[in-house]
């Protein structure tokens, strides 16, 4: 099921954003120290955070405009060390308009256990839309092998991909889904990791999570839902 995204323009406000978004998951704790980035789509090609910045004192021009075929248009910084995995993830996947990257906790865990995490509650079948698959590990520095181990595992209907060892892959049509997805995803493994304890956690059929992601995708806020 691919939606296309509308793109914007690169500019002051869609910078802000990202900054705002950082400081956010800092918040959240799904960003540690330095460790966490973000990618949005734009006309020009992708923007993305720098690498090993502090997110409080990212300000608009620290972000990176990397064009669509990888070349570094704009910005004194250095990009993300994972802008690989993110332009990868954006070139297969054109119903994502922003990529978030995070470690948070519950998620994680699920990740270490190198585990997928199947559709168990109803916003994950609406704003992930499958199954999040877990990509096999990667040791760092390796940024290549990472993004095409990742990009396999999403395929191309989930928007949420775990990394072995490692943390979380979600992505959006905006970047405001894109947060959402990360918070939906970080709910859904709680839940997940809890009912495991009860004695079993029971999946969502995947006819009823087809069924749900068209409905937020194309009925969701309008007359007809």
């Amino acid at each position: 099921m691919e939606v296309m995204t509308t793109t914007i323009s690169d500019g002051t406000a869609i910078r802000q954003e990202m900054i705002a978004a950082c400081n956010n998951l800092a918040h959240l704790g799904f960003f540690i120290s330095t460790w966490g980035n973000i990618s949005v789509r734009v006309e020009e090609g992708m923007l993305i955070t720098p690498s090993r910045m502090d997110y409080a004192q990212l300000v608009p021009e620290d972000i990176v405009l990397i064009s669509m075929d990888g070349r570094k248009l704009r910005g004194e910084r250095v990009p993300s060390s994972e802008t690989a995995l993110h332009h990868l993830v954006m070139t297969t996947r054109p119903d994502m308009g922003a990529i978030v990257h995070t470690h948070s906790p519950y998620a994680s865990i699920i990740a270490c256990a190198q585990r997928a995490l199947p559709v168990v509650v109803e916003d994950m079948a609406q704003i992930i839309g499958g199954t999040v698959h877990c990509a096999p590990y990667t040791p760092g520095g390796r940024h290549h092998e990472l993004a095409e181990a990742v990009t396999s595992a999403l395929g191309d209907e989930a928007m949420a991909v775990l990394l072995a060892n490692h943390g979380v892959l979600a992505g959006g049509r905006t970047l405001e889904e894109a947060m959402t997805a990360c918070r939906v995803l970080e709910k859904a493994a709680l839940l997940y990791l809890h009912a495991e304890m009860l004695g079993g956690c029971y999946r969502i059929p995947d006819a009823a999570v087809r069924e749900e992601r068209h409905r937020f995708l194309y009925k969701y806020g309008k007359p007809e839902a």
